[in-house]
């Protein structure tokens, strides 16, 4: 039944993205045809002539739902529409930047694959040799927070600019994709490092393998079981790190002009061109989804006949001593953002200076100025307030959202595995498409797809309190439901969903950070840290340190983080 389950909810999930989709010209409650009519001439006075014209040209005048059903039979057929802005047909155009995703997304596993297993690996000799190790630590956590555009802008700067080994645009030659796929790979190598890693620790504190150590087994044929065991619950996450995969590309393919499909999509986008972004957004989100069916199948063939029709539980948590290095971590990421937000709001972030346009860093700008003479560190410190304040926002929506929800366990779960097949980009594309880019559509986009995990969290926390012997003790003794819901069951969810939207917080404050980056977000002059890091790339030859400023910014948060959630969570086990 899980696998039925499981298939179903993705089927129910690509169908949901697919209606949004469908339904894109019509969500934002104007006419289809005046989006037409300014893609093709932004000039032309938008007459009821005009409007008529194109109406009847594309057929805009039948109902949504008629539309609709024409749109998704061509895609059956394998027929996309024509684009708004040229007129040409969308289906080769996205075919093409298929391709060219799709080797993208193949070189950036060969990055990643390699990247897990050297951070397992450690773990993986010194488990099998029966010598006691903590796990991967605090470096793969970094590098696992480190947010795919900003990684691509730092190779950028230091790859391809400094030190100029590499080119830094085009996908001309395969010395192209290596760049790209660095900045994808690495953190999802990081990831599944991690998962793997936090896996092998419990596998071998079980019976089976000291009892093989007794028998005088190798510790290579330990190690080859204890990686078999450990593999099957970590393989479903390969899904999860292929759709990552595939929204992480759209920034990266930005930064150094990669035709392919995440590329497409946001040129769509801010064109207005729908009939591309329509075509383009189903192919990001179904070919995530085949990642997500590949690695199902991979881990029914991991389980073997003998497992495959029992579900495989995953090893149960080992806690590990230590964390003395998070700890620092934590105090020194914490000391330079205070510094560096609290130096900054002592300056002007709006003030021009024309005369100290891309300027090197001094004891008068201790950052450097911007391509319009603005102080740097003025502005990462400004634009702390700014990210932060509307990661709040949002984590506090998805909080509320979650509660409500926490309670209909089983519509807060097929919620949630419907959010959790869009990333924040794609649903940002999507919703800059209905209503246009703007700081309120980056939160509502990055809200709609943040709240899943909360939900999810509450629901099995009512589910185990109703379930609680006192719960049930209150209801024999005829105490009213919303007495016992309101009295016993939310303040038992409040507080554990509350500490889990708090180490939510900087992931959201980061994908805020990535829609500004792409121009989806706050609109200039706004200090806001992805829209910093997206003004100074195309000064990055002349002045780097405007576009390593807000970046560094950025890691110092992720770094803070993931140092953070790591030490709640030994002190919640």
């Amino acid at each position: 039944m899980s696998g039925l389950a499981a298939a179903a909810t993705r089927v129910t999930s690509v169908a949901a993205v697919v209606v949004v989709v469908g339904l894109v010209p019509w969500l934002a409650g104007r006419d289809p045809a005046l989006s037409v009519l300014r893609a093709r001439a932004g000039e032309q006075e938008p007459t009821e002539e005009a409007l008529a014209a194109v109406r009847r040209e594309l057929g805009l005048d039948a109902h949504p739902a008629a539309l609709f059903g024409d749109w998704f039979a061509g895609v059956l057929r394998g027929d996309a529409g024509r684009s708004w802005v040229s007129g040409d047909a969308v289906l080769p155009s996205v075919l093409s930047a298929l391709g060219v995703s799709t080797t993208l997304m193949a070189a950036a596993l060969a990055v990643a694959l390699p990247t897990a297993a050297a951070l397992f690996a450690r773990t993986l000799v010194r488990g099998a040799r029966g010598v006691p190790h903590r796990g991967s630590g605090a470096a793969a956590a970094v590098l696992a927070a480190v947010p795919e555009f900003l990684l691509a802008a730092v190779l950028l700067v230091v790859g391809a600019v400094w030190l100029d080994w590499l080119p830094p645009y085009g996908w001309q030659a395969p010395r192209h994709a290596v760049l790209p796929a660095l900045a994808l790979g690495i953190p999802a190598g990081a990831v599944l490092g991690r998962l793997v890693d936090d896996a092998l620790l419990p596998v071998f504190e079980e019976r089976w393998v000291v009892l093989w150590r007794s028998w005088g087994c190798a510790p290579p044929v330990i190690a080859r079981a204890a990686l078999r065991r450990a593999l099957p619950p970590v393989l479903p996450q390969l899904g999860l790190v292929a759709v990552g995969l595939t929204g992480g590309a759209v920034a990266v393919e930005a930064v150094f002009a990669v035709p392919g499909l995440g590329r497409t999509a946001l040129g769509a986008a801010e064109a207005q061109d729908l009939p591309l972004l329509q075509a383009s957004v189903l192919a990001l989100v179904l070919l995530g989804t085949a990642g997500g069916v590949v690695t199902a199948v991979a881990r029914r063939r991991a389980l073997g006949p003998a497992l495959r029709a029992a579900a495989l539980p995953a090893p149960p948590p080992v806690v590990t001593a230590g964390g003395r290095g998070h700890r620092v971590v934590v105090a020194a990421s914490a000391a330079v953002l205070a510094l560096v937000v609290g130096c900054g709001l002592l300056g002007e972030p709006l003030r021009l200076d024309t005369a100290a346009r891309l300027a090197a860093p001094s004891w008068a700008h201790p950052l450097g100025t911007d391509a319009l003479g603005r102080d740097v560190l003025a502005r990462v410190g400004h634009g702390a307030l700014a990210t932060l304040g509307a990661a709040v926002l949002v984590c506090l929506c998805s909080y509320a959202v979650a509660l409500v929800l926490g309670f209909l366990p089983g519509v807060a779960r097929a919620a949630a595995e419907t959010a959790n097949a869009v990333p924040p980009v794609i649903a940002g594309l999507l919703v800059a498409a209905a209503a246009g880019p703007g700081a309120e559509g980056a939160w509502l986009a990055v809200g709609l797809v943040s709240w899943p995990a909360l939900a999810a969290h509450a629901a099995a926390l009512v589910e185990e309190n109703r379930a609680a012997a006192h719960v049930a003790a209150q209801r024999a003794l005829g105490a009213p439901a919303v007495w016992t819901l309101t009295r016993h069951v939310l303040p038992a969810v409040a507080g554990p969903v509350a500490r889990h939207a708090v180490l939510r917080l900087p992931g959201v404050a980061l994908a805020l950070a990535s829609l500004g980056f792409l121009g989806l977000g706050a609109a200039p002059p706004t200090p806001e840290w992805g829209l910093l890091l997206g003004e100074s790339l195309p000064y990055v030859e002349r002045a780097p340190w405007a576009a390593l400023a807000p970046a560094a910014a950025l890691v110092v948060l992720a770094v803070f983080a993931v140092s953070s959630a790591a030490l709640v969570g030994r002190r919640a086990w």
